[in-house]
């Protein structure tokens, strides 16, 4: 596997429509994605000592996070009107491969920060609200 660069590595939001179109949230300058699963135990007598575990079973999501500067990008707004009203809308992260994993996102934080004489900088962090699709 070749190494990728880390700026190609996107975040999108959807317009809404359907077909959903996606914009990137400009601005990010970090980016970081989480898969995250359960594990149901089915160990008994039988399992001669060792955790036997049950394929397929248990709760997935995915966690993102991200830290950027403020550019008002249309995106943004999205994103921010999505945190304040709470709602779950399409996102799709992209890769400098060509690969993507899109799914339906909760915004469960977002930040803003500034300092006199700087630039208004924020960070974010979604989790997933169903399957999560790679691709």
């Amino acid at each position: 596997m070749a190494a990728e660069k880390g700026s190609a590595f996107l975040l999108k939001v959807g317009n809404g429509a359907v077909p959903v179109a996606y914009a990137t949230v400009a601005g990010l300058r970090t980016t970081q994605l989480s898969v995250n699963g359960e594990a149901v135990a089915i160990t008994s007598k039988d399992s001669g000592g060792w955790r036997e575990l049950l394929s397929g079973a248990g709760v997935r999501s995915v966690s993102v996070s991200g830290a950027g500067v403020f550019t008002g990008s249309a995106a943004e707004v999205r994103l921010r009107n999505n945190a304040l009203g709470g709602v779950i809308d399409d996102y799709r992260l992209s890769f400098e491969s060509g690969e993507t994993m899109t799914g339906r996102f909760l915004v469960t934080r977002l930040d803003y920060a500034g300092d006199y004489n700087g630039e208004r900088n924020y960070t974010l962090a979604l989790e997933s609200s169903g399957p999560v699709v790679s691709a």
